[in-house]
């Protein structure tokens, strides 16, 4: 295990858990549809409670997936996390009021209401993927962030990155294509929730008005996430040299990645054909319930290869507007050897750690929500 191979695998597993992360937004766009598919306040209750046997998942994935990064790629958290700071505070604060919002809509005592706590859900079912989305993008889009390492030995300031201007990473959704992104994401997470209801609820009503509004949300996603695809593949990327470190801007960058690493490519066609048939086949049949696990896996594959095209051969995955030799790479951003080595040992518990995790989702969907459960058990 070489420092290089030690790398390029954090930056896989970071990737993988991102990748994983846009899918559980299924979740937020399942909430943002709450007053939409529920008219009534026991359809609502329904649908709060089949996205809430999930939603502690993603947001473990989430604060995991920052941890990851905090690990392997500190200089990345301390640059995004500390200088965009309100982008990234505006997403945990979502985060927060729809975690809040589940454990207190219906507890005794709540004087705001239950709808106040299910338009949080709402305000988090938005604003969650928009913003993530936007956040991502950076990475293909580039931030106005400078890093001065030589700052270390400053001991009156010892900062290593700063921020070029006073936005704090809100100048993210200034940028057209950033928004494009977000609304892709936001989008796909619609219809990813869609899609898990009808899974998940069994209830003629609301299942026919998931089908209804699934084509609605899944057109407006492919146009954008179609758009930003294209673009990206065709714009210059920030590439760097290995050898010197120098970050360079490159023709077609994201295409040669693809080109070069072609199972990546092969990977890349397989995501978006399985989200096109998880979409389409509920569409065309009615009876069909199974499409969040087509979509679902195919969103996984997409969004995997799109944060290693950002990161492997020789690519700048956060890069700086501010000052291009500024630029984060997997190379110059990560921690030790010795840290990413010990931590590898560590990530070998990944796959019994994802098995448990099957095995809870399995048994809290042994039953799908019924009319009668909500009158009978338990349920926020």
């Amino acid at each position: 295990m070489t420092y290089d191979f030690l790398q390029h695998y954090w930056w896989f597993l970071i990737s993988l858990l991102g990748a994983l992360l846009v899918f559980l937004l299924f979740v937020q766009g399942g909430n943002s549809l709450l007053f939409t598919l529920g008219k009534t306040a026991e359809e609502r209750r329904m649908m709060i409670n089949s996205t809430g046997r999930k939603w502690e998942i993603t947001f473990t994935t989430l604060v995991t997936f920052g941890g990851a990064f905090f690990a392997s790629f500190p200089l990345f958290y301390s640059t995004s996390f500390g200088g965009a700071y309100w982008l990234w505070m505006l997403i945990l604060f979502s985060f927060v009021l729809h975690a809040v919002s589940y454990e207190f809509q219906n507890k005794l005592g709540n004087f705001l209401g239950v709808k106040t706590f299910q338009w949080f859900l709402v305000l988090n079912g938005v604003l969650g993927p928009l913003l993530l989305g936007g956040a991502v993008a950076t990475f293909f889009n580039g931030s106005n962030f400078i890093v001065a390492k030589q700052n270390f030995t400053d001991g009156m300031q010892p900062v290593i990155s700063s921020w070029a201007n006073a936005s704090h990473g809100l100048d993210a959704l200034l940028d057209p294509w950033n928004l494009i992104l977000g609304f892709a994401v936001f989008f796909l997470a619609r219809v990813l929730g869609n899609l898990y209801f009808i899974n998940n609820i069994d209830d003629e009503t609301i299942n026919n008005r998931c089908h209804a509004k699934l084509l609605g949300d899944a057109v407006p996603f492919l146009i954008l996430f179609v758009a930003f695809l294209v673009r990206t593949i065709l714009k210059d990327g920030y590439a760097y040299d290995p050898a010197t470190g120098v970050i360079f801007m490159e023709p077609m960058k994201y295409l040669n990645n693809l080109m070069s690493i072609w199972y990546l490519a092969v990977v890349l066609l397989i995501g978006v054909a399985l989200v096109l048939y998880g979409i389409i086949l509920p569409v065309v049949r009615k009876t069909y319930r199974k499409g969040i696990w087509f979509a679902g896996l195919g969103t996984i594959l997409t969004v995997l290869v799109l944060f290693l095209i950002a990161g492997w051969n020789g690519t700048a995955y956060y890069p700086s507007n501010a000052y291009l030799q500024s630029s984060l790479t997997i190379h110059n951003s990560s921690s030790s050897e010795f840290t990413l080595r010990t931590m590898f040992y560590v990530s070998l518990l990944i796959p019994f750690v994802l098995a448990y995790i099957v095995y809870v989702w399995r048994s809290l969907d042994r039953r799908q929500i019924t009319k009668k459960e909500m009158a009978e058990e338990d349920a926020y």
